[in-house]
């Protein structure tokens, strides 16, 4: 991907309300440095906490990581526990207290069935402080699938219908993306999954509809607020026109300038 300077600002218009950022190649970046273990995640939480700076000081008002999916309980049962204790050491009281202290609104999505007690106190501790917060939305995707968000909206619609409180009938695509996680932030505007890879592996599908995607071959632990500049400066020569034509969306903004 053709990167150009991004030293230009763009109007708040011209950001995204919501980025969603898929983590990728903490592994390859340990590999590439020679390191061993964990040193490849403990990076990647570094360049998670400044990401989440750089999205504060640029006004964006939510965003999502996507720290652990579903599928990754398959790895090897080393990295997996060794991931669960990053994510502990993340969710330490010091560090969320850093982050309640910017203001920034705390969340998590995902089943979170796997998780040990102590874990989901955490967790429940953190969205407790943060909840009133008026800033930035941090959403932290652990345990998350995309098939499973929809599958469970629809489990809870199914649920509705059964104990004759929703007719089928009613069930709509607002009334399904009302029971998806986050239901209630803007549908993520931009999506920037870093690593190479050009895919969403399945996260967010539902909400991804009309994101806009951006890869990057830089790997996670090297993402850095000009590596986030970069892809706010692509988003904005976007036109985002939502099934209208082209013509269509330079009528509406000229009529709204």
């Amino acid at each position: 991907m053709r990167k150009t300077s991004a030293q230009s600002a763009e109007s708040p218009a011209r950001l995204p309300r919501h980025i969603a950022i898929i983590m990728d190649g903490n592994n390859r970046w340990m590999k590439q440095q020679g390191g061993a273990g964990l040193s490849g995640h403990r990076a990647g939480v570094e360049a998670a906490r400044r990401t989440i700076r750089r999205c504060a000081e640029r006004g964006i008002a939510c965003l999502t990581l996507f720290a652990f999916s579903s599928e990754n309980w398959q790895r090897p049962s080393k990295e997996v526990s060794g991931l669960m204790a990053l994510f502990g050491q993340f969710l330490h009281m010091k560090e969320v207290r850093q982050i309640h202290d910017h203001n920034i609104q705390l969340r998590f999505i995902g089943t979170r069935q796997h998780f040990d007690a102590k874990l989901l106190k955490a967790i429940g501790k953190a969205e407790q402080l943060t909840a009133g917060n008026s800033g930035m939305v941090l959403t932290i995707a652990a345990d998350y699938g995309g098939r499973w968000d929809i599958a469970n909206a629809a489990q809870q619609l199914a649920r509705e219908v059964e104990a004759g409180r929703l007719a089928p009938a009613d069930i709509d695509e607002a009334l399904l993306h009302s029971h998806t996680a986050g239901s209630d932030l803007p549908p993520p505007d931009l999506c920037i999954r870093t690593g190479g890879e050009c895919r969403i592996s399945n996260f967010l599908l539902w909400q991804l509809a009309y994101a806009e995607l951006y890869f990057t071959n830089t790997l996670w632990p090297d993402f850095d607020a000009a590596e986030l500049d970069l892809a706010l400066a692509d988003f904005a020569r976007r036109q985002r026109r939502f099934g209208k034509l082209s013509e269509q969306v330079e009528a509406e903004q000229q009529g709204c300038a």
